[in-house]
């Protein structure tokens, strides 16, 4: 993160560093990198194989390194992925298998090398935030908008942001009844930031609840009419995936479900 940067350096210099460890990105193998931002929650950033307070490590195939794979790391420069992929990104929680690789793996397995020589995944997610924290302003929406801009900066095309997140504001009955016009402000104001008027955004909608909230139904009809009132907003539905035992969490095999639809999404707009 920038924050490891002199803070005496001039902003020129600043911003010179922030796009340097980034620059490549977008001529990836003499091609272009298709850029994707994960944000969200802790099912965006992984608890697959994570739920008893260790990761089991166990890595499927659909989430196995490829040097065509790619991930903005802490530092904002680019290296291979590999689980867990919001490592340093999702601080303070055990991390584990999330939908980021599984869903990489099958854009790239779908479109031609002309229209993506790689996929660069920027984590933005972090787990247990309610959707007030992303609000234009916050530290976790300005440090998403940092990571897309050093993403972007050595000529990435920006595709997507994928988004899973509302557990927490299931809890709450002011949350649910506020989501929608939150997710809708967020939206605007993450395509008006990074210059995307029509920036497409798939959200998933939640499976489940944190601990146990009664709003989860509200929040999902939220989800569902915001893909209403604007465009180029989609929706996957995580309902039916496999939960973990904490009855919160997706398990390491529904997230690579979630990667695949996620991914089937993505390609349906090309």
């Amino acid at each position: 993160m920038a924050a490891t940067l002199q803070p005496v350096l001039p902003c020129f210099l600043l911003l010179l560093l922030l796009t340097a460890g980034a620059a490549g990105a977008g001529r990836h193998a003499g091609g272009r990198t298709l850029v994707f931002i994960l944000a969200g929650q802790s099912n965006m950033s992984g608890r697959g194989g994570a739920t008893s307070g260790t990761w089991d490590g166990v890595v499927p195939p659909e989430c196995a390194p490829s040097p065509r794979i790619l991930r903005l790391s802490p530092a904002l420069r680019w290296e291979e992925a590999r689980e867990p992929l919001h490592a340093g990104i999702d601080v303070g929680n055990v991390l584990g298998v999330g939908p980021g690789m599984p869903f990489a793996h099958a854009v790239l397995g779908k479109v031609v090398p002309a229209r993506a020589a790689a996929v660069g995944l920027v984590p933005c997610a972090q787990g247990g935030t309610p959707l007030a924290n992303w609000t234009r302003g916050t530290e976790l929406y300005d440090r998403m908008v940092t990571r897309a801009r050093a993403a972007l900066g050595g000529g990435g095309e920006l595709a997507a942001v994928l988004w899973y997140q509302g557990e927490t504001d299931a809890m709450k009955k002011e949350d649910a009844e506020l989501y929608q016009g939150r997710m809708e402000a967020l939206v605007r104001d993450v395509r008006r930031e990074l210059g995307r008027p029509d920036l497409l955004v798939i959200q998933v909608g939640i499976a489940t609840a944190q601990y146990g909230g009664k709003f989860l139904d509200r929040v999902r009809e939220a989800q569902k009419a915001v893909t209403l009132s604007l465009r180029n907003v989609k929706y996957v539905d995580a309902m039916g995936l496999p939960i973990a035992s904490d009855n919160t969490h997706l398990t390491t095999e529904a997230q690579v479900q979630l990667g695949n639809m996620l991914a089937k999404s993505y390609l349906e707009t090309l």
